[in-house]
């Protein structure tokens, strides 16, 4: 038996460890992070989500609705601090370059228990005004 070891330098995000219940990815800078990027949220229906910040800068931007409106917050991460992400939250990280992340879900998160929600025009601006 080994230690096994993983790293992930590419843009993006990638899988680095999964079993049968959780998975373990690191999710670098990618444009459709950047806040000139950002196009849309997304939530996970069966799961939470767990985010650690290890370098960079990083807003998790998270949306509840109220009266039928879209009620736009953020928070911006502190390096090696755990964050979770409530299953069914509407959310996205805000990243500048040289950011990496680790984050953590159940294996099978995937778009078949996943929504993703793109925005208007109106609410990226919305989003931008609280960055």
């Amino acid at each position: 038996m080994k230690i096994e070891q993983y790293k992930f330098d590419g843009e993006g995000m990638s899988k680095v460890y999964a079993n049968d219940e959780w998975m373990v990815g690191i999710k670098n800078w990618k444009n459709a992070n950047d806040i000139a990027g950002f196009t849309n949220l997304e939530k996970h229906n069966k799961t939470d989500e767990l985010f650690v910040l290890l370098d960079g800068k990083c807003a998790l931007v998270y949306a509840t609705e109220e009266d039928g409106q879209f009620v736009f917050e953020k928070i911006h991460m502190e390096k090696n601090k755990v964050y979770n992400i409530p299953r069914g939250l509407w959310h996205n990280t805000i990243t500048q370059k040289n950011t990496k992340l680790v984050l953590m879900e159940a294996a099978d998160t995937s778009m078949g228990n996943s929504e993703v929600m793109e925005l208007t025009k109106e609410q990226i601006n919305e989003i931008k005004s609280i960055l």
